[in-house]
């Protein structure tokens, strides 16, 4: 496969350096600063809670080195990575610094499921070579990056790039999860070199063969993404060959074992004879990979006879075939760019996959300065030939976040004015429209940056509304599940001009549930409308969400809450209507913003707020504390927090700090210093106020998690680290003090 360019990941792999903690030792037990007061220090802290944890250490400036591995040299982010090599994968062991890698974000429940009979899309990414601001765990401060959010189309996404064994970032490996997309990393050998990987493992015996692909397999597991692509581009000696679909079916019933739902894509390059030669189609010569594991990716410089050629041979597995689809147009190919739905209606008349090579050509042929607005086109061409997924259980929440941002808002309030990019942010996706409504009138959603209820970006709905209309309707997401009883909607939203003679309100369709058969979607009958009915006095755990913008908030957001009964039926598809209420011959114009859509059954609301205000987080860890001292009077600390709670109990942690003294009444303000999608933050280069040769200083370190639902957790319920920390210089003798 070509790439468009090429860039350093961060790092090589090295040994894993244990940090020094100072000369106080480790974590001490909650409380015990209280039990042991130093009053040489003067030093005089409350009562802490159970969450707390209280750790003194004296300012060391000697040097720690970090595993340059896991970690950016000159900031000491988290960074993901890649493997280079044979010896780098066989050596690979999990250690405590790698928590920063692992998705925590489990795969969504989608409909249709990925085995159902019909055709799949694939997406291979190949964007510069890979691990570019992407690979920066916690977020860059990256102003118009590439994103991808069009997830509803595909099924499967492959991060791919030139590394023997690409694993993929993680904040990929969840913003793919969390719309219900598999994940796939690439194991790739190339040229002279990839020649000597292939005879090191498979020219001798099995063993050798088996222990790479148990790690490689091992690696899926541990990182929580869900197979791999395998591209072997350079010619096999007799006996490698004759090894590699032993290889490869051996390390399809690894991942299968290991991964849940996991899959493993052969790329067509490789014959039978070992010869590199790339077929364009799935024939008699490669067959043999294709027979061993998941599914089988084609070259990219196809005709139609290749794909007569290749649905014969595939036979019943046709949807297990992705037709190679280069976007750059590069060599004999049928089209690219703007054009590629030549390429994609060709392969679907012929029942077969597509695999969407570097999609990234928007971004990089076309600039970053209009990307939105050329994705939304790009996809659109595409939206008639590619099926979409259905959401698949309950609850359904999303603030249209795509993980990138000019500013980052919380509640509807701007709360950082910096630039940032973390796809570990990025909430369910919608569909995309843009049409001309043949009445008159026309609607488009899009992404706006402007404004947010939560994270960087909100869903501007805007068009007029026919003059001989009262509304107009936009679909924007596809369900596929029984409906419960009761359902009840809310919806946060604004206007962007004041005034606006509009009213925004949910609609729903159902199909009866025994003629639901999401294999067949044409044989469904019509959809039943139904539109929900708002509540003036809604629940006290839906009120609890409401009062954070109240009826008509700060800043123009509004919030309603409806509900709806339902008897045997599934639910299909949600929508949002704009109306207006007054007469004319003319189009009425509207622009709105949706800032929140939460979809939920009302049986389930107990259980909701206990999951938001029971869970216990345990005390926080510290590790890899560095001090640094950037001018003679300007002291930061850099330190890694770890903490556990309960799985899938929280969206996210915001990690905030206080700086001061360690005197009884006097509490400096709360800082937000950032947000983790994980139980694990570094943060980096916090500067803290210099301590007196007198007396010691506090950093308190506050843990905040951020339900599903939107409700607040109890500050008291926070997890909480005080560091206190001293000059050297300051005496380390008299009572209650450690040796």
């Amino acid at each position: 496969m070509e790439a468009a360019g090429e860039q350093d990941g961060g790092g090589r792999g090295a040994k894993r350096a244990r940090g020094q903690e100072g000369s106080d030792g480790g974590r001490e037990e909650p409380g015990a600063a209280e039990r042991r007061s130093r009053p040489g220090l003067g030093l005089q802290l409350d009562v802490v809670s159970q969450r707390s944890t209280i750790v003194h250490r004296v300012i060391n400036f000697a040097p720690d080195p970090l595993p340059a591995r896991q970690y950016d040299r000159r900031t000491t982010e988290p960074i993901s990575f890649y493997l280079s090599g044979l010896e780098e994968l066989l050596a690979w062991k999990p250690t405590s610094d790698d928590a920063f890698n692992v998705s925590i974000e489990p795969l969504a429940k989608r409909r249709p499921l990925l085995d159902s009979h019909r055709p799949r899309t694939l997406v291979c990414h190949d964007m510069k070579g890979g691990y570019l601001e992407d690979r920066f765990i916690q977020g860059a401060a990256t102003r118009d990056p590439f994103v991808f959010y069009h997830w509803h189309y595909i099924d499967i996404f492959v991060y791919f790039s030139h590394h023997a064994v690409t694993i993929p970032p993680v904040v990929w490996t969840n913003a793919a999860h969390h719309n219900g997309v598999l994940m796939l990393g690439t194991f790739i050998t190339e040229g002279i070199d990839g020649w000597k990987i292939c005879e090191a493992f498979l020219s001798g015996g099995e063993e050798a063969y088996q222990a790479v692909a148990e790690q490689l397999a091992t690696i899926a597991q541990f990182y929580r993404f869900d197979g791999w692509l395998i591209n072997i581009e350079n010619l096999l000696s007799v006996t490698a060959a004759r090894n590699m679909p032993h290889f490869l079916r051996y390390l399809t019933a690894q991942v299968h074992r290991l991964v849940p739902r996991g899959q493993v894509v052969w790329y067509d390059s490789v014959l039978q004879s070992g010869e590199l030669k790339w077929q364009n189609e799935l024939n008699e010569s490669n067959r043999c990979y294709y027979d061993v594991c998941d599914g089988f990716f084609t070259n990219y410089n196809w005709k139609e006879e290749h794909l007569v050629r290749t649905a014969r041979m595939a036979g019943d597995r046709r949807p297990e075939v992705y037709v190679g689809v280069d976007v750059f147009g590069r060599g004999d190919v049928v089209s690219g760019g703007f054009d590629i739905d030549k390429s994609l209606r060709m392969i679907r008349e012929q029942g077969l996959s597509v695999a969407i090579f570097a999609p990234g050509w928007v971004y990089e042929h076309l600039g970053p300065a209009d990307f939105l607005n050329n994705e939304d086109k790009f996809w659109a061409l595409l939206s008639g030939l590619l099926p979409i997924h259905s959401v698949g259980s309950l609850p359904f929440d999303t603030t249209f976040s795509l993980g990138v941002g000019n500013k980052h808002f919380f509640d509807g309030q701007v709360n950082g004015t910096e630039p940032w990019y973390n796809l570990s942010a990025q909430d369910i996706q919608p569909l995309y429209t843009n049409h001309r409504i043949p009445s008159g009138g026309w609607l488009r959603t899009r992404c706006c940056l402007k404004d947010a209820w939560c994270g960087g970006s909100s869903l501007l709905l805007e068009g007029a509304i026919p003059s001989s209309a009262s509304h107009v309707t936009a679909r924007l997401f596809s369900f596929q599940m029984p409906a419960p009883p009761k359902l009840l909607v809310v919806l946060i939203y604004k206007h962007e001009a004041p005034f606006q003679a509009v009213t925004l309100s949910p609609e729903l369709t159902t199909q009866e549930s025994h003629s639901c058969n999401p294999g067949n979607v044409s044989a469904l009958p019509a959809p039943r409308w139904h539109r929900p009915q708002p509540i003036h006095n809604p629940p006290p755990q839906v009120a609890q969400l409401l009062k954070a913008c109240g009826q008509h908030g700060e800043r123009g957001w509004q919030s309603r809450c409806y509900e709806l009964e339902f008897q045997n039926c599934v639910l299909d598809e949600l929508f949002v209507t704009v109306s207006h209420h007054q007469s004319g011959q003319n189009e009425v114009p509207f622009a709105c913003l949706l800032g929140r859509i939460w979809v939920l059954d009302a049986g389930h609301l107990r259980s909701l707020t206990s999951i938001s205000t029971g869970s216990q987080m345990s005390p926080i860890d510290v590790a890899h504390l560095h001090w640094h001292r950037t001018s003679a009077r300007v002291l930061s600390i850099s330190l890694t927090l770890r903490w556990t709670y309960p799985p899938s109990k929280a969206k996210c942690f915001r990690v905030h700090c206080r700086k001061g003294s360690c005197v009884r009444g006097h509490e400096p303000p709360l800082l937000l210093i950032g947000q983790a999608h994980a139980p694990v933050y570094r943060v980096t280069q916090l500067t803290v106020p210099e301590p007196h040769s007198e007396t010691s200083n506090c950093v308190e370190f506050l843990v905040e998690p951020v339900p599903d639902t939107g409700i607040q957790v109890d500050a008291a319920l926070w997890g909480k680290l005080v560091l206190i920390y001293s000059d050297p210089k300051l005496p380390t003798t008299g009572p209650g003090t450690e040796d």
